[in-house]
């Protein structure tokens, strides 16, 4: 079955105040988008629960993760960048820093940043922001979350690559000041992983995230989400 996977997008970071600030090379949290993180940290209820911390290797989703998720950090749970769950643009503001750059930042911090290749921030091949690329590295990452040991996983990372991830294309370009996507800054949801589909490791949105959130419509199909990909990633 795996894990019990919460998604989570990252608090608001400068480039979220406006597009102009889109041309600002992986961009830091706003003292807001700080104070968001305390207040998720207050009201996220499943701290005690948690036996891994998965985050973009960005800035914006490394500062979401220790600051939201301290209680974890404080009892040893360990933090790992993963890189294929990095923003999917190759604006400047969706684009990491390089490997040193990041070690400098977050030197003494409780990230993991061993599976970051050199060319991880290139925008290239496989970190290509076009579309077969980007759902390739989603599938890996589910596989990779998947075979985890432990009950349940955060993870931090983008508004765009959050429907990538989840193949769930509901809300995306509606919510006002998140342009591009239906999830807002902090915004979490539970998933389960789908039993006997190995293949593509797809997740399902668990029942209580849904109520925790006031979706009461009824859950998309596959062949609905698929329909909603191909309008949506079209247009």
């Amino acid at each position: 079955m795996g894990p019990l996977i919460h998604l989570v997008r990252h608090a608001q970071a400068v480039h979220n105040l406006t597009v102009l600030n889109h041309g600002m090379h992986d961009p830091a949290l706003t003292p807001h988008g700080e104070n968001q993180c305390l207040e998720l940290q207050s009201k996220f209820p499943y701290h005690e629960s948690i036996d891994l911390l998965v985050c973009s290797p960005l800035q914006r989703t490394i500062q979401t993760t220790l600051l939201a998720f301290e209680p974890e950090l404080s009892r040893g749970v360990q933090c790992i960048a993963l890189p294929e769950v990095q923003e999917t643009s190759d604006l400047p503001c969706d684009t990491g820093s390089n490997v040193a750059t990041l070690k400098e930042k977050f030197k003494n911090k409780p990230v993991d940043l061993s599976l970051l290749s050199e060319d991880w921030d290139s925008k290239t091949g496989r970190w290509a922001p076009q579309q077969e690329a980007i759902e390739r590295r989603c599938r890996d990452a589910r596989k990779w979350l998947k075979t985890r040991d432990g009950k349940a996983i955060v993870v931090v990372t983008h508004g765009g690559l959050l429907h990538y991830l989840t193949e769930d294309w509901a809300g995306c370009e509606i919510v006002p000041g998140s342009a591009g996507t239906g999830w807002e800054n902090t915004e979490f949801r539970s998933y389960r992983f789908v039993d006997g589909d190995d293949q593509n490791a797809s997740m399902e949105e668990t029942a209580e995230s849904r109520q925790r959130r006031g979706d009461e419509d009824k859950p998309l199909t596959k062949e609905e989400r698929t329909q909603m990909r191909e309008t949506v990633t079209t247009t």
